[in-house]
């Protein structure tokens, strides 16, 4: 049962970083892609109808890991209390600005909520990569899993590397998303920022995989290629299922490479957060499988309806006057 929740966790921490990945993403790039009001607009109405469902995933794999484990909660979120503090500083920050912008009708007014929504998706996408490599890569806790050090033990060289390895492939993602759902030039400018800087975007992903699980990070190098290749040749659809095949490859080296620990700690490999002895009791650990069995597909549903309703591609055309 331990090992089997540690599966579901990894799981929906990959839904978290797929869905949330291109919401990011499209936050990021608000400035760099939508040159006027509209064009902002449209960018705002390919995520609006689902950002708020694709937290659900990091709600639900918080909380399962606070179910399942609750030795991990304690000691990753206690230890990486700051980043997360700011992390979901971030989240609400960027909320309100989805749905304050359009209240006045000021440019000065809608400029500020912009760049609400852009600092706050940089913010958010950096310090969820802070806490993923964090939890992969370890922290100095001692035999009582008490973090030792100041509260910024978990910032140091490869986690920062891990930071902006979501960082920079949210910014792939959030531009091949909005390729695959705009038309006209934003399309086409999605398509081409996301040409130029994957090379340069995408290496500190690159470079945390081969931290963590050296020759075969070969395999992410592969689907990432691809994905650029078949956006290229205007798949955008591939491109960005692709993209979701590369983030599902890094999920499950990175937490391949965890297993059977939950956090290291880098002081004593001993002393070492392992999912043998931070699990729930089994009674604890049957009871969230039956909740989980029965609330996963209706969640499943929704969402998957949700994105086939709101599926067609969108321009400025589609945008009405504001009021």
């Amino acid at each position: 049962m331990e090992t089997l929740w540690f599966v579901i966790i990894a799981v929906l921490w990959l839904g978290y970083l797929f869905l949330e990945g291109f919401d990011f993403g499209v936050g990021m790039l608000l400035p760099v892609l939508g040159r006027s009001n509209e064009e902002r607009r449209v960018m705002i109405n390919t995520i609006g109808p689902v950002w708020d469902g694709n937290e659900v995933w990091l709600i639900v794999a918080i909380g399962a890991t606070f179910a399942a484990f609750p030795g991990w909660y304690a000691a990753l979120l206690s230890a990486a209390y700051l980043p997360l503090t700011l992390f979901l500083v971030a989240l609400i920050g960027r909320g309100v600005a989805f749905d304050y912008r359009g209240k006045v009708d000021n440019p000065r007014w809608r400029k500020a909520w912009d760049y609400t929504i852009v600092i706050g998706s940089w913010i958010a996408t950096l310090c969820v990569g802070l806490l993923i490599s964090t939890t992969v890569l370890g922290l100095p806790i001692d035999a009582n899993g008490d973090r030792v050090g100041s509260p910024f033990a978990a910032i140091r060289l490869e986690t920062v590397v891990g930071a902006l390895a979501f960082a920079g492939y949210a910014l792939v993602h959030g531009a091949v998303f909005t390729a695959l759902k705009t038309e006209g030039e934003i399309r086409e400018r999605a398509r081409r920022v996301a040409l130029m800087m994957s090379p340069v975007v995408l290496l500190p992903l690159v470079a945390l995989l081969a931290i963590v699980a050296g020759l075969w990070t070969a395999i992410v190098v592969v689907i990432l290629g691809l994905a650029m290749w078949r956006l290229a040749v205007d798949r955008d659809g591939q491109s960005f299922a692709l993209m979701g095949l590369a983030i599902a490859a890094s999920v499950a080296l990175l937490f391949g490479s965890l297993y059977p620990n939950v956090l290291p700690s880098t002081l004593n490999d001993a002393w070492s957060l392992t999912v043998a002895n931070t699990a729930s009791s089994p009674y604890t650990l049957q009871v969230i499988t039956w909740v989980a069995g029965f609330g996963t597909p209706a969640v499943l549903v929704y969402q998957g309806w949700t994105y086939w309703v709101f599926r067609k591609r969108i321009g400025v055309q589609h945008i009405p006057a504001g009021h």
